[in-house]
């Protein structure tokens, strides 16, 4: 370890804590800072970057533009060092590709001197009231050790498979992140099951549907959700992806808060209404004519473990995997066969074995779970902050992952890690009041006493 001590580590380099460096470098602030990420290079889901995919979020949530406008490295600012300024003038589309963000981000990512990648996180350990961060490259097994005042974890998540599905893991049973990796491999198989739901399952699902007619294969969608929903998508919905809700949700006592979450999913995890929409015109298209489109999809269903079958001379040696599904609703169980399985199982957020040295230092909830400030730091009694990013959603609510997100966050951590002002992560003006106490005070209405009097009406 050499002898300079950094104000903030930051662990991985996905988008927030790459817009928290964007930020960070556009800042006013004198602040020595170093990011570390064990990938070779930024990529953002490279294996879900499908063709004519798009962003579930408008172009101006990039890494910095909800936080500063002006900053050097904003989507719009890519857009005119990359001459596409007005080739994006005249798509005239809120949602960017998929694709493009990635390039825009890895544009991003080439121009902060403060990133250091094949830098793996090994340990994060307290010596001298500094944070001492271990780090080794995965190619060349060199180490390195650096200190700091601070640290912000940005790991992000994990792709998540079923334990009972891990020893089938391989060639023809795959997790929908290495998708496009494996793409091929699906159009070569005679049946293709795709097991879950939300958007990288409908993803999936819609482009091997328009790539079946000319590779002739059967093509099934299993999801044990209660059908295949769409996202809930409307501006006054909308109006809780602000800091304001973000707010809100944090004030409410932790069971309400649960509950609440309980009852979001299709906030965040449904399909967006243009992958809906793609998907079924395609179906009645094919259907024109009494035209069969060798396509399954059954809802309510969970795949409760996969086998290999064992192999009919009529299926000239090619292996096929034997789903055991349960029909939750009839309460029928049924067998599916099928040559290649894509696991949309999604993603999880797992703690990362780095922190545990730390442990009895860290504080939790009654769940066990990362009690958080409202200001994205853990609670601890170390000497420095830990601040978090996408690890809140417990106790900030269903805006912890959103993208759009992202820069109110990050100016918060700048303004803390700076000792200023030096963003304006106050809260932003929406038309939805979320809290009693402003709208009481914003309206003129008055607050009725716990022992209030009976009103006309009441029984």
């Amino acid at each position: 370890m050499t002898d300079r001590v950094h104000d903030v580590i930051g662990i991985g380099v996905g988008p927030f804590n790459l817009g928290l460096a964007a930020l960070l470098d556009g800042a006013d602030a004198d602040l020595d800072v170093r990011f570390l990420e064990q990938e070779p290079e930024f990529n953002w889901h490279e294996g879900m970057l499908v063709e004519e995919t798009t962003m579930e979020v408008p172009f101006l949530a990039d890494l910095v533009t909800m936080a500063d406008p002006s900053n050097p490295h904003s989507y719009l600012n890519y857009l005119q060092a990359e001459d596409r300024l007005y080739e994006f003038y005249f798509y005239e589309e809120f949602f960017i590709p998929r694709r493009e963000y990635n390039e825009y981000c890895r544009w991003v990512a080439d121009r902060l001197p403060s990133l250091e990648f094949d830098s793996r996180v090994t340990d994060v350990r307290v010596e001298d009231d500094l944070f001492v961060v271990e780090a080794v490259d995965p190619t060349t097994g060199e180490r390195e050790r650096y200190a700091a005042e601070d640290v912000v974890m940005g790991i992000g998540t994990q792709r998540h498979v079923p334990e009972q599905f891990e020893d089938s893991l391989g060639r023809d049973v795959f997790h929908s992140a290495s998708y496009l990796h494996n793409r091929e491999r699906c159009l070569d198989a005679d049946s293709v099951t795709i097991v879950g739901s939300g958007q990288s399952a409908a993803e999936v699902f819609r482009d091997l549907l328009e790539r079946q007619r000319e590779n002739e294969f059967s093509l099934d969608w299993i999801t044990r959700s209660r059908g295949f929903f769409q996202m809930a998508d409307a501006k006054l919905g909308h109006m809780v992806y602000t800091p304001d809700y973000t707010e809100y949700f944090y004030d409410l006592d932790q069971e309400r808060k649960d509950e609440l979450l309980d009852g979001q999913d299709l906030l965040y995890k449904g399909i967006d209404e243009t992958t809906s929409a793609r998907i079924y015109d395609a179906l009645y298209e094919r259907s024109v004519g009494d035209g069969d489109p060798d396509v399954g999809m059954l809802a309510a269903t969970e795949v409760t473990d996969i086998g290999t079958v064992d192999v009919g001379t009529d299926r000239s040696g090619t292996d096929y995997y034997q789903l055991i599904c349960d029909h939750w609703q009839e309460e029928e169980r049924f067998l599916h066969e099928s040559e290649v399985v894509v696991l949309a199982t999604g993603y999880a957020r797992t703690e990362p074995p780095f922190l545990a040295p730390l442990e009895d230092r860290i504080r939790r909830d009654g769940q066990g779970r990362l009690a958080i400030t409202k200001d994205f730091r853990l609670e601890t009694d170390l000497p420095g902050e830990i601040f978090v990013q996408n690890a809140e959603l417990h106790t900030h609510g269903i805006n912890a992952p959103d993208l759009g997100l992202g820069p109110y966050r990050n100016a918060t951590i700048v303004n803390q890690l700076a000792g200023e002002d030096v963003y304006d992560a106050s809260r932003a003006d929406t038309f939805q009041t979320f809290a009693v106490d402003d709208f009481v005070a914003e309206r003129g209405a008055r607050r009725i006493p716990e022992s209030r009097p009976r009103l006309r009406g009441d029984d």
